[in-house]
């Protein structure tokens, strides 16, 4: 069983993730924001942050397919 603290934090991250695949990064960035809110650690989170801070300083193509391509190590 899933704990309030998860469900409000999927709540977010679905929101985020929504978002994010129709390029409104810095709106996805706020709902992944707040999902930490409930679950700082999450892994998965965390990673969307960096990917919409990433994708708003350096917007992909129109045609963007969702496919993050990694530019460092």
């Amino acid at each position: 069983m899933l704990t309030k603290n998860k469900l409000k934090m999927l709540e977010y991250y679905e929101k985020g993730l929504k978002l994010y695949k129709e390029m409104k990064f810095k709106e996805a960035l706020k709902q992944f924001r707040k999902a930490l809110e409930y679950e700082p650690s999450d892994g998965p989170t965390r990673l969307y942050i960096a990917r919409c801070i990433e994708l708003s300083k350096n917007p992909p193509p129109p045609d963007w397919d969702g496919v993050f391509t990694m530019t460092t190590k």
